[in-house]
């Protein structure tokens, strides 16, 4: 399996191209804010064919390129539908204006062919196997996909920012809930297997088993249920 990343944009959020093997077609995760070039150069470099654009949440910094890169190369864009309204309305998202400069750097609006994403569906593309888990919290609409373990790869989980190295996604824009967070934490990772790697929305690559051990926000669900949230600091936009 081919996965090639790189932090895009003013808040650092990672793009992902997901692929069998360099030369195939791939999929790509949240193309966000000046994430266009870097997909581009990275299509070239391993010479991939994008079948379709995922998202994790509609979150400016995650979808920001997603119109330049589905227009460029006619492919379908999937989201949650509780987030969808967040690529036309970026604002809204944030419960604030982003700024006038860095919108004018940005085309806002949806891609010709938008797709929604619901819990436990199972996306067959680029013949890679995803299965959606929605996990609230972050915002309504947040999703993680987690590709399945095969022989030479462990199971892969891109977590969005629901899960980061140490840390979780905030809470404290509109849509997002920290009882809500805390539940899909339980729900959606802590059944996850500890060799399971995790490629999140911002930061360096985990595992479950390191984020198990280590993360408080992990460690509280595990060990009392969901209960009061720890003192610890929080990420993303």
């Amino acid at each position: 399996m081919l996965i090639a990343g790189f932090p895009a944009g003013a808040w650092g959020t990672n793009c992902y191209l997901v692929a069998p093997a360099a030369g195939e077609e791939c999929v790509i995760i949240d193309p966000g804010h000046q994430a266009a070039e870097g997909v581009e150069e990275a299509l070239r470099k391993h010479r991939l064919k994008p079948v379709a654009v995922v998202l994790t949440h509609g979150h400016i910094d995650h979808v920001a390129s997603v119109v330049p890169v589905c227009g460029a190369h006619d492919v379908p864009a999937w989201i949650h539908p509780s987030d969808r309204y967040m690529m036309s309305d970026p604002e809204k998202g944030i419960g604030r204006s982003i700024g006038m400069p860095l919108m004018g750097e940005l085309t806002v609006g949806e891609p010709d062919d938008v797709r929604e994403l619901s819990d436990g569906t199972r996306l067959n593309l680029a013949g890679l196997d995803l299965t959606v888990a929605h996990a609230p919290g972050h915002t309504k609409g947040s999703v993680a996909f987690r590709m399945p373990e095969t022989a030479d790869v462990p199971s892969v989980f891109f977590s969005g920012d629901l899960l980061f190295a140490g840390s979780i996604g905030r809470t404290d824009m509109p849509g997002g809930s920290m009882d809500d967070m805390l539940e899909s934490l339980a729900r959606v990772c802590l059944p996850l297997d500890d060799s399971t790697v995790v490629l999140s929305g911002h930061g360096s690559q985990t595992t479950i088993g390191q984020e198990r051990a280590t993360n408080p926000y992990l460690r509280q669900v595990a060990a009392s249920g969901q209960g009061d949230s720890p003192r610890a600091p929080r990420r993303g936009m």
